[in-house]
């Protein structure tokens, strides 16, 4: 017969096993809010990323009109050729060995964009050939404005692949003055720029924001948006205007391969805004800003659409100059989470930081289970981890931005001027960062922690000596 138990026996089982399990160390981090095993979830997300595939068929521009001696004007050619390549049911659509002039480019659904070794897309400087505008962002808002150079709006199975070059022709007199840090004779950006905020913290709609000539607001370089399954692979990117890869409103984005040099004012590197399930991998970035920074739109405009970018895998890549390797922000209102980064090299004297975080009380937003591990410094200028809540306005707003969930493991480091410069705000810390088995040295300056609750430091040294948490 089989054993009864009584209401004594069940109390007893439960409460053994309530002891075995307050053992444990999965339980314990499952009652702290924390996933004992987040980077399978990494692999999941590369697992549901669709990389397009393309029907076997060539479009030459050549074969269209397109002249490869660096003078004559391609555009039209260019376009005839995407045309042509939808019209058949997609395929590439080929720029062979030469120098190609063009303005701006807009893919189509089933079309890659290939340039093949040797072969150089030089897109004009002549701001006429980025007109009429379209529906962008910039800084994080929704504007109507120049077209980025490489644009698609609501596009599927769309990618830029390929070992030839895209050269966006940028320099000091050419796009880089448009910022108004002097030279060229131009305005510059900055009442553009301040007159665009007001708009959209003022609700006014998107089709009202019209810039585009004599606002100097710069067109980003490559901008998919609102579109699904994009690959960026195998370019080379040099003299942008600003961002290069600049993914909106996307999903199952693969950038991979890819090799950006461009050192012009807010030159980041990839920045995907307001994006989800994105892989970026085998890269090497050399910018003037940001490597790779994640956003999710500005202020009113990232809490009107609330669309998080999450769910992305950066590995393998190298970051030299910028202003931080792995970003997050500062245009964040929308919220970032899900973010692992692994297997990275970074080293540079320009290279300010590893990982950083960057917002504040204007825009606010939750960024959340950031995870980075396996990373390799030689040296950057400023710190390995930051985390700012400081940034550009500071606490000067109604919206105090939440970071929680940070975890960096198995990362050293030669050189820095800090290990740590976190600075939250007394009324809303930084909560949740853990550290693990890293070593930093060459630390010039103690840890800067402001405002930081349950910071959990295990087996980290700082030049050679064990670190404790707060």
């Amino acid at each position: 017969m089989a054993r009864q138990f009584s209401r004594r026996d069940f109390l007893c089982t439960a409460a053994t096993a309530a002891s075995a399990l307050a053992w444990s160390p999965t339980l314990r981090a499952l009652q702290r809010g924390i996933d004992p095993n987040p980077w399978a979830r990494a692999d999941a997300i590369v697992g549901s990323i669709t990389v397009p595939r393309f029907a076997a068929r060539d479009f030459e521009i050549t074969s269209f009109g397109a002249v490869g001696d660096g003078v004559a004007s391609c555009s039209t050619a260019i376009r005839r050729a995407i045309a042509a390549c939808r019209a058949a049911g997609g395929g590439r659509v080929v720029v062979p060995k030469g120098r190609f002039l063009t303005g701006a480019i807009r893919l189509e659904s089933g079309v890659n964009l290939h340039v093949a070794d040797g072969g150089v897309l030089a897109f004009t400087s002549d701001p006429q050939e980025y007109l009429p505008v379209v529906f962008t962002r910039w800084e994080g808002v929704e504007l109507m404005n120049y077209s980025p150079f490489i644009y698609a709006f609501e596009a599927e199975n769309i990618a830029v692949t390929g070992p030839g070059t895209l050269d966006g022709q940028a320099g000091p007199d050419r796009w880089w003055n448009w910022r108004g840090a002097g030279g060229a004779g131009t305005a510059g950006q900055t009442p553009a720029r301040t007159r665009l905020i007001e708009m959209q913290a003022r609700g006014v709609p998107v089709a009202e924001r019209v810039f585009g000539a004599g606002s100097f607001l710069r067109p980003n370089f490559i901008q998919p948006y609102r579109s699904r399954n994009v690959l960026i692979d195998g370019v080379r990117i040099i003299n942008s205007p600003m961002w290069e890869i600049h993914p909106v409103l996307c999903q199952s984005v693969t950038v991979r391969n890819v090799t950006i040099e461009s050192h012009g004012p807010n030159n980041d590197g990839c920045n995907p805004e307001s994006c989800r399930d994105v892989l970026i991998e085998r890269c090497s970035f050399d910018t003037g800003d940001d490597c790779i920074a994640l956003k999710s739109g500005r202020n009113d405009d990232g809490r009107r659409l609330h669309t998080p970018v999450e769910n992305v895998v950066i590995r393998d890549c190298t970051m030299k100059d910028g202003h931080g390797g792995v970003v997050i922000g500062s245009e964040i209102s929308g919220g970032a989470r899900n973010v692992f980064a692994e297997r990275c090299r970074m080293d540079s004297p320009r290279l300010d930081r590893v990982l950083r975080l960057k917002t504040n009380s204007v825009r606010g937003g939750v960024i959340e289970g950031i995870y980075m591990r396996d990373v390799t410094v030689g040296q950057v200028a400023e710190a390995v981890m930051a985390i700012d809540f400081f940034y550009e306005e500071g606490d000067a707003g109604k919206y105090p931005p939440t970071v929680r969930d940070i975890d960096m493991r198995n990362v050293t480091s030669r050189k820095s001027k800090y290990a740590f410069l976190l600075r939250g705000y007394p009324h809303a810390p930084i909560t949740g960062v853990r550290v693990a088995d890293c070593r930093f040295d060459g630390v010039e300056n103690p840890d800067v922690i402001e405002a930081v609750k349950d910071l959990r430091l295990t087996n980290v040294f700082i030049n050679g000596r064990i670190a404790e948490g707060r």
